[in-house]
């Protein structure tokens, strides 16, 4: 677990809210604080839509894609003034979990993790991120925790999204 400390907010929440930069995580849930306090559960319901919007082949996921939140949480905040607070939770998709564990030779399964996480956290003036892994079983290893930490210090240099981790 790191947490990260963001340099610059506005170019950091452009990234978050305004491209897809990070749409392939999955969204856990979200709490938005404006003149209200919107609380968002990014489980998936699949009862919503028809037989013929939902594609056949492909495994309904427990939770949507920040791809499919993303404009509704922009669309909360947009105007001059920013948010009160922001706290937005998301995951690594299992496809994306069990590339990182072949890509490393961890010898955790897919089926051993239950998550790898970024929690954002935003409180008018400062956004942070704080990295997570929560595991099925127990283990003492701290291998899957410090690849997950590097990997998401290497996205975010990708992107261009400027930090520094806090101690």
């Amino acid at each position: 677990m790191i947490a990260i400390q963001f340099t610059n907010v506005k170019e950091c929440m452009a990234q978050l809210l305004l491209s897809n930069t990070f749409d392939s995580f999955l969204f856990l849930e979200g709490e938005i604080v404006t003149y209200a306090t919107f609380s968002i559960d990014g489980r998936f319901h699949p009862e919503f839509f028809s037989s013929e919007d939902l594609p056949e082949h492909e495994e309904i996921p427990e939770y949507s894609s920040w791809k499919n939140i993303r404009e509704f949480c922009f669309s909360l905040i947009k105007g001059r003034r920013t948010p009160l607070r922001m706290k937005l939770i998301f995951s690594l998709s299992p496809n994306n979990i069990q590339r990182l564990l072949t890509q490393n030779d961890l010898s955790l399964t897919s089926q051993d993790v239950q998550g790898l996480y970024l929690n954002f956290r935003y409180d008018g003036e400062h956004l942070q991120c704080i990295t997570g892994v929560s595991l099925n079983l127990f283990t003492l290893d701290k291998s899957l925790e410090q690849v997950w930490d590097s990997m998401v210090q290497k996205f975010l240099d990708r992107h261009d999204i400027a930090f520094e981790l806090i101690s």
